[in-house]
């Protein structure tokens, strides 16, 4: 399974955070996974790859030049693909993942968790969306999503597309489960989304 991984790549996070990253690509490598990701090799970008690599995986990294030095690329990948954009970089690896996996990251993570879960819940992929939070890191955004269903902005199906886990085993767990259903064969188009379901998206 090819797993891409969101996560942050900020020097000024807590350790354990750095920790939880490493932990996850141990994890998925020891599954036999491949690892999609950023292209970073900093702080959580950099150590969930180097513990895949170490652990036997397998690594793709995606990464837009304007930043190769920000977030110093992973010339370690074993596939390393330097894109001319933001839009590019994110749809290459939506297009390598099987599935996605978030980790507590800031704003980048945010986008990148949103827009994935939003395009699932509109039926434009049917790949699993699932975030690791063991400490609550996300716990404001959980909340604010459950305000919004109370109002009528979200549909509860909407909320319950994502999926959320408090250790690494529970996350790579769910995304196996999922896995089956959510991979879409070679040539066959996703289910199409309602008129409906594509107002609520927005």
């Amino acid at each position: 399974m090819n797993i891409c991984v969101y996560c942050a790549s900020s020097s000024a996070i807590d350790a354990a955070h750095v920790e939880l990253a490493a932990q996850t690509g141990a994890e998925l490598a020891r599954r036999g996974h491949t690892l999609v990701s950023g292209g970073g090799s900093v702080s959580c970008m950099g150590a969930v790859a180097r513990a895949a690599r170490a652990g036997g995986a397998r690594t793709v990294g995606v990464i837009p030049r304007a930043l190769l030095a920000l977030e110093v690329s992973d010339t370690e990948a074993d596939e390393l693909i330097v894109t001319d954009t933001m839009r590019e970089r994110k749809a290459l690896m939506d297009a390598r993942a099987d599935g996605f996996l978030a980790l507590p990251g800031g704003l980048g993570t945010l986008e990148e968790l949103l827009e994935i879960w939003v395009a699932r819940v509109l039926r434009l992929h049917v790949k699993p969306v699932v975030v690791l939070d063991p400490g609550g890191v996300f716990g404001h955004l959980r909340l604010l999503v459950d305000e919004l269903v109370e109002g009528g902005f979200v549909r509860p199906v909407a909320r319950d597309t994502l999926i959320w886990a408090a250790t690494v085993g529970e996350a790579l767990d769910r995304l196996e489960a999922a896995a089956p259903a959510g991979v879409v064969p070679a040539g066959v188009a996703p289910p199409q989304p309602t008129d409906r379901e594509i107002i609520e998206g927005d």
